[in-house]
């Protein structure tokens, strides 16, 4: 089976981890300090990231670590992974969900504008498939309420808008280390900020809350080995071997972005011409690093174009179910029709083969097996 998406481990990035396993660290080592200077470069932002588990857990922290809970609005786009909205569900905000913008599937700026109140605290939007928000229209709109803008940059490591690169765009960016994502460290995310204070508080969440600096501790007359939680929180730690297979990772992040986009290229040329589909856009400004191929069948049949080709062994995908249509938030009220223009993408949409070592070979027999479904 092809699959849609995997990760690219070479031999410097198995010497990058073995070099950890024969060293005196496996976490909280000098593994973890480079890989988190190396994110801060690679974002263009002037602190060090903080490194976790996963993206799931990179979204828990910054949520936390921005002070969202009960009494709190977080706006976001239901065209995404469900923790986008449930990591801040878990800490006791509400979820309104806004419209996405019908090229990108981005979170739309005006859909976000009509359900602006006080309560809202943080508008989180989602680089769908790697093309970057809107920021400055995101960051103009929250701020007309005092929110601030996180971006799920899930998909989108590498990427830039307006010559900005990823990271550097939004108050609080987060990022996913999946093996299917741009880099891996098999499991991992990291949060980025400008903002020190804002990462001082992510980086004690994501260490079980733990404060060691003597002159935060209240009671320091305990002894020189004490260490105290002030807050609770939560061990998300990324471990250095993990870290040591990012920070190798990242060395070929361009590599990798360039062969994304090489294969996104091919696809566009090969399918835009097929009236019953829609090839992803790009904007002006643009320049994504693609994590996904989100193709749209605009015939109403996505399921069968699926299955056609499951059955010849290519392994496509569906990104994603819209956020409330999960039981859980059906639960809360939540109903279907809320936001018809992500729910008309998600109906839409099919993420055919790509990653970096996917070759051009395998590509043209997705290609040729998408053409001939259509009679094309």
């Amino acid at each position: 089976m092809l699959p849609y998406g995997r990760q690219w481990v070479d031999e410097s990035d198995i010497d990058a981890v073995a070099a950890v396993l024969r060293g005196d660290w496996l976490t909280t080592g000098p593994a973890v300090d480079t890989f988190e200077a190396a994110l801060a470069e690679v974002t263009g932002s002037t602190l060090p990231a903080v490194s976790v588990t996963s993206g799931t857990a990179a979204l828990h922290v910054a949520y936390a670590a921005l002070g969202v809970g009960p009494g709190d609005t977080v706006v976001t786009t239901p065209l995404t992974f469900v923790a986008t909205a449930s990591t801040a569900s878990i800490l006791g905000a509400t979820l309104v969900f806004a419209d996405v913008s019908e090229d990108t599937g981005n979170l739309d700026p005006d859909a976000v504008d009509a359900v602006l109140d006080e309560k809202v605290r943080v508008v989180a939007g989602v680089d769908f498939g790697g093309h970057p928000i809107d920021a400055p229209a995101l960051r103009a709109v929250a701020g007309t309420v005092g929110a601030v803008v996180l971006e799920d940059a899930a998909h989108a490591l590498g990427g830039r808008m307006d010559g900005i690169p990823v990271g550097s765009l939004s108050d609080v960016t987060t990022l996913s280390f999946f093996p299917t994502k741009n880099i891996t460290t098999a499991e991992g995310g990291a949060v980025v900020s400008a903002d020190a204070e804002l990462l001082a508080r992510a980086r004690t969440f994501r260490t079980i809350g733990l404060v060691r600096d003597p002159d935060q501790l209240r009671h320091p007359e305990l002894g020189p080995w004490h260490q105290e939680v002030q807050a609770f929180g939560l061990n998300y730690r990324l471990p250095d071997v993990l870290a040591a297979l990012g920070a190798s990772q990242l060395r070929r992040l361009d590599a990798f972005r360039v062969r994304r986009q090489e294969l996104h290229d091919r696809y566009t040329a090969a399918l835009a011409e097929v009236p019953e589909l829609r090839t992803p856009t790009r904007r002006p400004g643009a320049e994504p690093c693609w994590h996904l191929y989100p193709l749209r069948v605009l015939d109403g049949r996505r399921r069968e174009l699926f299955e056609h080709l499951r059955e010849h062994e290519v392994g496509v995908q569906v990104n994603y179910l819209p956020v409330y249509w999960h039981p859980v938030y059906a639960d809360l009220g939540y109903r279907r029709g809320l936001c018809p223009v992500a729910e008309e993408y998600a109906a839409q949409e099919l993420s055919l083969p790509l990653f970096p070592a996917l070759a051009d070979a395998d590509a043209d027999r997705v290609i040729d097996l998408v053409r001939s479904f259509f009679g094309a």
